[in-house]
Formats: C-alpha cells, sequence, structure tokens
C-alpha cells in the first residue's frame, strides 16, 4: 500500500472513530473562493449540491493575508460532521492546498486554481506561464490590490453578460499582495486523490498553466468552455465533477481501509 493511501485511509478510520460512521457517503462540501470576489459565487453550484443532498458550507476569506484565509477555512472545517470534499477556486486553490491537510479533509476540488508546492507561492505559478494579458492587478499604497477596472470583463469573468461583469467588478473583494505572495508550507495534494477544473477560456490564468498543473499534482481532470469564473457560469459542470469527486473519494477510502485491513471487505 503506497504511503499515499496509508495516510488517507488512516484518515478515513479516524473519521469513522470521530463522526461514528463506516464506509458512508461522503455528504460535506467546503467550496473556497479566490482573490476579488467573495463566496456568494458559488451560489449556483451551492443550490446543484444542496439539491443533490450535499451539506455544502462556503467559507468566506477575508483576504487580508493567507493566514487568515487558511484560519477562515479552518473555522468552517471545524464545524463538518463527517468527512469533507475541498473545494478552492483561483487563489482558493493555495488556500487549501495548506488547509486540506486537515483529517476531515477526503478529497480536493480544485477549480481554476493555483497548487503550489511546499515552499511555492500563488505568484511563483505565474512564473512557469504568465497571465494573460486583461489580467491586470493594481497595487494600493495600502498594499492590497484590485482587477484594472478597463480590463476586468476580458480577464475575470469574459462569458458574463456586460451587466454581470460590470457588478462583479464593482463588488470586487481586494487582496493583500502579501497573501499571494506566501508560500505554503504543506501540499494536500500530496496526500489526499485530487481533481481539477480546468477552464478553456480562462483569462485570469493560462488554461496551459491550468493543465500543468492539474498533471502535476496527479488530478483526474475536466475541461469546461468558460472563464476565470466557471463556477459562476457553468455551475452545473463544476458541481458534477464536485459530485465525482465525493464518490470518488469514498471509494479510495473505503478501498485503501479493506487493503490495510481497517475496514472488512464487501
Amino acid at each position: 500500500m503506497t504511503q499515499t493511501l496509508k495516510t488517507i485511509a488512516a484518515a478515513a478510520v479516524a473519521g469513522s472513530v470521530a463522526f461514528g460512521a463506516s464506509a458512508e457517503p461522503i455528504r460535506n462540501i467546503v467550496l473556497v473562493h479566490g482573490a476579488f470576489a467573495d463566496g456568494s459565487g458559488w451560489r449556483g453550484v451551492y443550490d446543484d449540491l444542496t439539491a443533490r443532498g450535499y451539506a455544502v458550507s462556503i467559507v468566506q476569506n477575508p483576504l487580508t493575508s493567507f493566514a487568515d484565509d487558511v484560519a477562515a477555512t479552518q473555522r468552517v472545517l471545524n464545524r463538518q460532521d463527517g468527512p469533507v470534499i475541498l473545494v478552492g477556486h483561483s487563489y482558493g486553490g493555495s488556500v487549501i492546498t495548506e488547509a486540506g491537510v486537515d483529517p476531515r479533509v477526503a478529497g480536493l476540488v480544485y477549480v481554476a486554481a493555483f497548487a503550489p508546492e511546499v515552499g511555492e507561492s500563488t505568484l511563483d505559478q505565474y512564473a512557469q506561464i504568465p497571465p494573460p494579458p486583461n489580467f491586470v492587478p493594481e497595487e494600493q499604497q495600502d498594499g492590497f490590490a484590485y482587477l484594472n477596472a478597463d480590463h476586468f470583463h476580458a480577464g475575470f469573468a469574459g462569458d458574463t453578460s456586460a451587466a454581470d461583469a460590470a457588478f462583479l467588478r464593482d463588488a470586487q473583494v481586494p487582496i493583500a499582495m502579501a497573501a499571494l505572495a506566501a508560500p505554503v508550507t504543506v501540499a494536500a495534494w500530496t496526500t489526499r486523490p485530487s481533481w481539477f477544473v480546468v477552464a478553456t477560456e480562462d483569462g485570469a490564468i493560462a488554461p496551459e498553466l491550468l493543465r500543468n498543473t492539474a498533471r502535476r499534482i496527479g488530478a483526474e481532470t475536466t475541461e469546461v468552455q468558460g472563464s476565470h469564473v466557471v463556477f459562476l457560469t457553468q455551475p452545473a459542470a463544476v458541481a458534477e465533477v464536485i459530485d465525482a469527486a465525493a464518490r470518488g473519494a469514498a471509494d479510495a477510502l473505503q478501498g485503501a481501509a479493506v487493503e490495510d485491513g481497517l475496514a472488512p471487505s464487501e
């Protein structure tokens, strides 16, 4: 049995003891937003998943520091009553990479997201393939950044209407640039199964960088035609990947436990 599967199986058994469950489906989903946005953009994914019977929680990252965002995610994880699929969009992928080592987390879903290695920051990943030209963060004097208003639609939300893009632009949440420069200290994708949504029309992270990242972390990958906010514009497709992750992670946990003699076989 590989060390990764041993880690996952141990987490599964710990979860079964802690939550009084054994070989049950994973029903808890935690959604983590990225920079320049808040958790409200997950509404379509939330509606789809709750209709399928999932218990869905949404993290509201303060975007004030990487540590603050990991802590905000941890608070939500602490409220879960069983194994969790942890989902991150964009910079939220860096957050779940750090927070996803929590023993409740059974699987990770990266949605048009970063997935740094240990010692690597969100910004470091752009060194591999720079962002597309319409993605233009503008750092303010206080160290927080907004996206350039003139390039916002094309760079961030290219498949939304002009009206919706204007609202997202004017409601954007600034992020501390220091959060984007902070390196991760652990990489949960090394010990958790991962799924990845590549937004094929992403104007903030080059689709080729998304594909490279998905291959590097060994994620099961789905390509969805959509902009950087693919979770907002294609919620059914994103929810389908999260559902597949929940089912796949449950199977992996059970299979690993059986292989290691920690659970009875069928």
